[in-house]
């Protein structure tokens, strides 16, 4: 029996084709530069050298290039090769190096399972934060928000817009109130409703400035009064387009908050999408969950052979 539209919208099907829809810019990027230079072409130096430079501008990273271009001109070099067969082997070496960390979140046995939810303005947390929320409701667990973006009335908002939404109590105090004794106060009232996960914003705070990432160590060892073993999860939202300045936000998050796992948000909106494969490269977390584009189901657990294809502009 064939799927219905609606099912074939929401299902895994559908998520490919917004996927390679998100991931057009960066494909079209490498894959058009790549069709540019073998066709008619053979593989010598200036042609891979050529190579190497696509991949490093979308940013893919040195070592992630120098190993796909040495895999293209493996047994080849001096020869000619279709754009299709450099594509196939990109795909092949990306999914080597994004199999180890396209992990899926998994929610463990504590009540509540506390998720700190990190990142830079701008990166997309807080409707990072809804878009989860929807996904555990609709596992059928119990959720609770806390707008612990106590800085911006508008994230504030925001989060009791997607509690409303998913129908999630959401703990919100004032604006400029204290974020760590909002963090307690959530934790306390989600275990005392036997809540099932309690995803805790935080403030867009710089890498870079050192009160704003005290603060964040504040919020966690606040938290660790109402439960010692909270946070369970520290998951750092990227933005991607940012670029090659998501290795230091990475750096800079993970000594801070002890970072257990990554959200790439807007590969939408970038031509270097290949940042994840420098991330996969460099730190080695696990990526959980990939965003292309505002919608509830364009957020989805990240998986390494279907973004190896899209970056690649290979056909499923």
């Amino acid at each position: 029996m064939n799927d219905s539209p609606e099912q074939r919208a929401s299902g895994p099907r559908g998520w490919w084709q917004r996927l390679r829809q998100g991931l057009a810019r960066s494909s079209a990027s490498i894959g058009g530069a790549i069709a540019d230079l073998v066709t008619k072409r053979r593989l010598d130096a200036a042609t891979l050298e050529e190579l190497e430079d696509v991949l490093i501008r979308a940013d893919l990273g040195v070592a992630a290039a120098g190993r796909i271009v040495a895999a293209v001109s493996a047994g080849r070099y001096e020869q000619t090769i279709a754009a299709d067969e450099v594509k196939s082997i990109l795909s092949g070496e990306i999914e080597e190096v994004l199999a180890p960390v396209a992990q899926p979140l998994a929610i463990g046995a504590a009540k509540p399972f506390v998720i700190l939810v990190v990142g830079v303005n701008g990166s997309g947390k807080t409707t990072t934060i809804g878009k989860l929320a929807a996904r555990f409701s609709g596992e059928g667990r119990k959720v609770m928000l806390a707008a612990g973006d106590t800085f911006r009335a508008a994230a504030i908002e925001q989060l009791k817009i997607w509690g409303e939404r998913t129908k999630s109590p959401v703990i919100a105090g004032a604006q400029g109130s204290d974020s760590a004794s909002l963090a307690f106060n959530a934790l306390s009232a989600a275990k005392e409703g036997k809540l099932d996960v309690l995803l805790v914003d935080t403030a867009g705070r710089l890498q870079n400035k050192a009160e704003l990432m005290k603060e964040l160590e504040k919020l966690v060892r606040v938290m660790r009064k109402v439960d010692d073993t909270a946070p369970h999860a520290v998951l750092l939202v990227l933005d991607a387009t940012v670029g090659q300045n998501a290795l230091s936000q990475v750096e800079a998050f993970h000594r801070t908050a002890g970072v257990t796992g990554l959200v790439m948000t807007k590969l939408d909106g970038t031509a270097r999408g290949g940042i994840l494969v420098a991330l996969a490269e460099k730190h080695a977390l696990p990526v959980h969950f990939i965003g292309v584009g505002e919608g509830v189901e364009d957020l989805a657990p990240f998986t390494a052979r279907d973004f190896a294809q899209a970056i690649a502009g290979i056909e499923a």
